[in-house]
């Protein structure tokens, strides 16, 4: 559903974001020869808005966004808002929108920020003008019976990158080259596609938008950050929680016969949050979680993160952002 207002600002000759405001939500016009329609030079990002009894709402860490805008626009040679020119402008479309936020226990503002090189190209160079621009959506509660577990099939010969590759940043081509796999898995009746790594078709990076952990004897393992992987923010404030409960936490390699083998599964990201993994299928072979993997870890975690997203509990972190 399409809410009131957008924000756009423009990117002038010195590289500088200036000059950016509301308007009214509404097509935009491109020329076809764009960089981004042609070459895919562009980055996104997501995060949610949260309504309080009061009538307060709350933004969840979002100047880890606007950093890692910033670093998926230098890897895709783009000029980026600085962090606060970020904020600001989520906070204003938020405002702007808030008529829109569900009320609490009822939904999210789904908050889509993106930044394009919009300037027309003849070649593969980057655009010479880039637009960011922010527009939001209401949406209902992603899982409204619970914290539902979800069932993944191991990609054994496609993958969503490489060594050397975009896959640790936000770049919008990143999620076309999954949709052939996802649609597949979805269509097996399958929730989502667990990706291996492309050298060694071993070590497991994450699925199609989350990043995964698994929980052995009650150590908690995730695939450390080595470029093929997005770095998510939930990904880095569940590690954070976690530490802070006492449990310890690695980031390491993880291989596809460890995780078979855990006692538990989970996967975080913006849309899910964080979820259990029911099952997961390699090679034709069921693992299933469903006698552990449903509460326990997964389930303390979910709660300390999701209370704080939704300012339900105290924030002693300084990740709440309040709009009054």
């Amino acid at each position: 559903m399409t809410t009131d207002y957008m924000f756009t600002m423009k990117c002038s000759e010195d590289g500088n974001f200036s000059d950016g405001g509301l308007q009214r939500f509404g097509k935009i016009e491109l020329n076809p020869a764009a960089c981004v329609l042609n070459y895919g030079q562009g980055v996104i990002e997501e995060l949610k808005a949260y309504k309080k009894l009061d009538n307060s709402i709350v933004l969840f860490r979002p100047e880890e966004n606007g950093l890692r805008m910033r670093m998926g626009a230098e890897r895709m040679c783009m000029p980026a808002p600085t962090v606060e020119q970020f904020v600001e402008a989520v906070k204003l479309t938020v405002l702007a929108n808030r008529r829109w936020v569900p009320p609490p226990n009822k939904g999210f503002l789904h908050i889509k920020p993106l930044l394009m090189g919009n300037g027309p190209v003849l070649s593969l160079t980057p655009a010479p003008e880039f637009t960011f621009l922010i527009y939001a959506s209401s949406m209902g509660n992603t899982f409204k019976g619970g914290l539902e577990p979800i069932n993944l099939v191991v990609e054994n010969e496609i993958h969503r990158a490489v060594r050397g590759g975009a896959g640790s940043v936000n770049a919008i081509g990143n999620y076309a080259l999954v949709l052939k796999t996802q649609v597949e898995a979805k269509a097996d009746g399958f929730s989502d596609v667990l990706y291996l790594d492309s050298v060694h078709k071993r070590y497991v990076e994450q699925t199609s938008t989350a990043n995964i952990f698994l929980v052995k004897d009650k150590i908690i393992s995730t695939p450390a950050l080595e470029g093929t992987i997005l770095p998510g923010v939930t990904r880095k404030s569940i590690i954070e929680i976690a530490r802070s409960q006492g449990y310890q936490v690695e980031e390491r390699p993880v291989s596809i016969e460890e995780l078979l083998e855990a006692d538990e599964v989970f996967c975080t990201g913006y849309a899910v949050c964080l979820s259990p993994i029911g099952s997961i299928t390699y090679l034709g072979k069921r693992v299933s979680y469903q006698e552990t993997g449903l509460g326990g870890v997964s389930e303390q975690l979910y709660q300390a993160l999701s209370n704080i997203q939704m300012g339900l509990a105290e924030d002693n972190r300084g990740w709440i952002v309040t709009l009054k």
